[in-house]
């Protein structure tokens, strides 16, 4: 009786050893991951957009207010942490500064299309000034070419988009529908523009 009891104490401590010695390893894990030198989840980021209305292409600004890195996003340089970076953003973070047309966007553009509760995509470095994304929406995935700089910390790219590229059309003619009265012009002529600007900034 003596021996068995003995026994299950000795099987009891081998058993929390090894318990301890996982869950340490795990952390351990943890922490280096988030001890890059350079990580865009603790970054601030904005991204920026600029569509147009009107023949003289009138320019109206908005932003997304999350993104979510869902793989990468470190390394221990800038140009390392935004290479191979895939992330997600919810449409539901569209701001524009103007509740209605936010809400028509979102309803009447993003809502016409195939899966649009997220957009989602990959960036990719060429060289020191050229790199690609690949955006996914209305179920379409494309690469749009865009340039960058790094200043200090501060990591920006722009480029340019044609909604088009990614099936929109419909979608786009829907929007141009609901906000005909505010998109035409003084020729008298309603237009909403396929080409959209982004402006990406991260600052480290």
């Amino acid at each position: 009786m003596k021996k068995t009891t003995i026994l299950i104490v000795v099987c009891a401590l081998i058993f929390n050893f090894s318990a301890c010695k996982s869950e340490k390893k795990e952390t351990n894990t943890d922490s280096k991951k988030s001890d890059a030198a350079f990580s865009l989840k603790k970054s601030e980021n904005e991204i920026n957009f600029t569509a147009y209305k009107y023949t003289e292409k009138f320019p109206v600004g908005g932003q997304f207010r999350q993104v979510k890195i869902t793989s990468g996003g470190d390394g221990n340089s800038i140009k390392e942490a935004i290479n191979n970076t895939e992330f997600s953003i919810p449409i539901s973070s569209l701001f524009t500064k103007d509740s209605g047309r936010d809400y028509k966007i979102q309803k009447f553009f993003f809502g016409v299309m195939e899966n649009t509760k997220l957009l989602s995509g990959k960036l990719s470095i060429e060289n020191d000034s050229i790199g690609a994304a690949t955006i996914v929406m209305n179920g379409v995935s494309n690469k749009i070419p865009f340039k960058y700089t790094i200043n200090e910390n501060t990591f920006a790219m722009n480029a340019t988009m044609d909604v088009n590229n990614w099936n929109a059309s419909k979608a786009l003619a829907s929007l141009n529908k609901i906000c005909e009265a505010l998109h035409t012009g003084s020729d008298g002529i309603t237009k909403t523009w396929s080409e959209v600007a982004l402006n990406i900034k991260a600052k480290f």
